[in-house]
């Protein structure tokens, strides 16, 4: 069972899955975004306004998109499915990698 106070961008990041979040959860990006399986989707609390206003900048946004810093994993969520969209919105050009805090 999934019990953290992580979130999805974070562990993405832990395990080396490559997306980039560039500002490292402050809300001041949309370089996490992410789809999430329509199941999940609706267990999650709606997005703040910031959030909402990132994901107006993502490319290809969806109903189901979602930034991936703000997926804070709880039990409900365990076996949560994400996908990471097939572009983005890149704000790193010199080969920075954020690092899991």
């Amino acid at each position: 069972a999934v019990v953290s106070t992580q979130s999805t961008g974070y562990l993405a990041h832990a395990n080396d899955i490559e997306i980039e979040g560039a500002c490292e959860a402050s809300l001041a990006c949309c370089t996490c975004h992410v789809y999430v399986k329509d199941e999940f989707y609706d267990m999650l609390e709606e997005p703040c306004e910031d959030e909402e206003d990132m994901l107006d900048m993502a490319p290809e946004l969806r109903e189901n998109s979602r930034l991936s810093c703000q997926i804070i994993l709880e039990e409900k969520l365990d076996g949560i499915e994400v996908e990471i969209p097939r572009i983005t919105r890149n704000f790193y050009v010199d080969g920075h990698v954020p690092q899991p805090h």
